[in-house]
């Protein structure tokens, strides 16, 4: 593609594209130069607010048909999912609690936190209803 026509598409983008079309694409920059976890865990969280169900599930369609086979399914069964019981921890509890807690599903979170809830003691169940009251 020559100069001339690079910058005639960029100028059509910047003219016709919707604006919410254009922080998409530059979001996904944005987490292809960063290429951590918590990029694109912002991506797909602005993804979901600027973008429609149906743009997101042809973004989703067209990065897992780029994909083998098996790395589309393992990528899929991630999605859906969750993450799996939580690892133990190597260095600090928290940190790998917390870490596990960012991939998890909702379903894992809200089994894992009730499962952990009834094996505390009475005085500690107490103690954390009392955080959690206090910081809501």
């Amino acid at each position: 593609m020559s100069a001339a026509q690079t910058t005639m598409q960029r100028n059509a983008i910047s003219l016709y594209a919707k604006t919410a079309h254009k922080k998409a694409a530059r979001l996904l920059g944005y987490a292809l130069i960063l290429g951590d976890f918590d990029s694109w865990e912002a991506a797909s969280a602005i993804w979901q607010a600027r973008l429609t169900e149906t743009e997101r599930a042809a973004l989703a369609w067209a990065a897992m048909r780029s994909l083998d086979e098996d790395h589309a399914r393992e990528v899929a069964y991630t999605v859906i999912q969750g993450a799996g019981a939580p690892l133990p921890p190597f260095i600090s509890p928290m940190d790998e609690a917390s870490f596990w807690a960012d991939i998890a599903s909702e379903s894992e979170l809200k089994a894992y936190a009730l499962a952990c809830f009834n094996r505390l003691s009475k005085r500690d169940q107490r103690a954390f209803l009392s955080h959690v009251r206090e910081a809501a």
